[in-house]
């Protein structure tokens, strides 16, 4: 993971041709998003409930973790535990060598890439192939996923259309039907080869054992039934008490993803394949990882583990889409990222990613499970602060700020003067096109709004 600060990765970010891509795809999620919950007058009671499922399963974790296990062994699974992505990785590695799998496909799945199991495997030899669309994609260009939804919303169809000419030499076009068509043609093979299939977990269901993928493309399907062996690895919050509660996260799931009512293959395994079965693995294992997650619990970000990852915050950012999913260097983007991973991986190296916002609320609005991003993002900040972990700029700003803000005379001479100077620089239309110092790195990209230049002491001394 990348240890240059988010400010940096944005700047190249922004100046790139993928940032067009990116604005546009989000902007297109974000109006099926509305108009699937426009559509669905149930909308509104379903996201409350969807939030009280996820917080009582927070607030009840362990309780549920264990039914959960038991009811998967009783299914005829093996249930392994993680605490950490080297252990994940390691317990991976041990079925894939006992089962003598050299060929592994895997469906879409974020908590492996926050592992990095990928190339654990293909150190020890493994081929590993991505099966989902945009992740295949992902993976013959060597990037990592920009959304999490829609890991490729960053490149242009032709961006795409080079890149399989170029790595799984087909004639080279723009056609998205074409294209799908020479992925499904290069991919069949894999399902029927392969040793073994990975996949991640939507939703682990407490009472039955059950594990639930939800996809679009039938990959899922394929991955978890043709291979002899499968193995789901689920992040530790990944669960809900009953199918009953399932069906009402899958209602506000694909609203808020993709904007459908329902997508196209939504998957509820209970075990192994059955005598009577005709199709499915000999083995399912399901491995459970904490990686971080158990000391998330007891801190005042908690709430951010109940997120269904289904993006719609990453549609609304308006800073995600300016800079896009690479510019915050870690698996998770967008707002929930922005809280996730310094809660995850600790301020000292990641606490820069909870000022990427604007703390406009748009992320609360758009949440399924109505998460107060905006909350958790100023609780980090205020937390960055008092380890003297902001830069010292910042301190310094902060510090004046708040000497003049709770000192009314010195607060009424400090807004003055920023009317006054606001004279002196170009404007266009009530726009600054230019501003010194810090300054500089706003106005190099856009224009800044023009201070009034009288005060609203100003204005309401002269009203009177």
């Amino acid at each position: 993971m990348s240890k240059v600060g988010f400010r940096d990765r944005a700047s190249a970010a922004i100046k790139s041709k993928e940032a067009l891509a990116t604005a546009a795809g989000a902007k297109r999620f974000t109006e099926r998003r509305i108009q699937a919950a426009e559509s669905f007058p149930a909308m509104e009671a379903a996201r409350d409930e969807a939030q009280r499922i996820r917080l009582h399963t927070l607030a009840n974790l362990d309780r549920y973790l264990e039914q959960f296990a038991q009811s998967a062994t009783n299914a005829g699974n093996f249930v392994h535990w993680a605490t950490d992505g080297e252990e994940a990785n390691k317990i991976v590695l041990r079925i894939a060598e006992e089962s003598e799998s050299r060929l592994v496909v895997k469906s879409k799945s974020m908590v492996t890439e926050e592992i990095e199991l990928n190339h654990t495997l293909e150190e020890a030899g493994i081929e590993v192939v991505e099966t989902d669309l945009g992740e295949f994609i992902i993976q013959l260009a060597g990037e990592t996923p920009s959304h999490i939804i829609a890991p490729v919303v960053h490149k242009t169809r032709k961006q795409i259309g080079e890149l399989f000419a170029e790595k799984i030499g087909v004639d080279l076009t723009e056609d998205p039907e074409e294209l799908n068509a020479a992925a499904r043609f290069y991919l069949r093979t894999k399902f029927l080869e392969a040793d073994l299939g990975i996949s991640g977990v939507n939703f682990g269901v407490a009472d039955t054992g059950s594990i639930s993928l939800v996809t679009n493309e039938g990959n899922g399907r394929l991955t978890t039934t043709a291979p002899r062996v499968h193995i789901a690895v689920m992040g530790m919050e990944r669960l809900v008490p009953t199918i009953r509660d399932l069906g009402v996260m899958l209602e506000v799931l694909a609203r808020s993803a993709t904007g459908q009512a329902l997508t196209s293959y939504s998957t509820v395994i209970t075990g192994p394949r059955q005598p009577d079965d005709a199709d499915g693995p000999d083995e399912l294992h399901i491995i459970i990882v904490d990686n971080g997650r158990s000391n998330v619990l007891g801190q005042s970000t908690a709430e951010i583990l109940g997120c269904i990852r289904c993006g719609a915050c990453l549609n609304v950012c308006p800073v995600y889409r300016e800079s896009g999913g690479h510019a915050y260097g870690t698996t998770y983007s967008g707002p929930v990222g922005a809280v996730l991973v310094p809660s995850l991986l600790g301020l000292q190296d990641w606490g820069d990613l909870a000022q990427a916002s604007s703390l406009c609320g748009a992320c609360l609005e758009a949440c399924p499970v109505r998460i107060d991003l905006p909350r958790m993002l100023i609780e980090l900040r205020q937390r960055r602060v008092a380890q003297r972990l902001a830069t010292p700029g910042l301190r310094r700003a902060i510090k004046t700020y708040a000497a003049a803000a709770t000192r009314p005379t010195a607060f009424r001479v400090m807004m003055r003067a920023g009317g006054l100077a606001a004279r002196f620089r170009p404007t266009t239309s009530g726009w600054m096109t230019s501003l010194p110092a810090m300054g500089k790195k706003w106005t190099s990209t856009r224009d800044f709004p023009s201070p009034e230049t009288r005060t609203f002491h100003q204005r309401w001394k002269k009203s009177r």
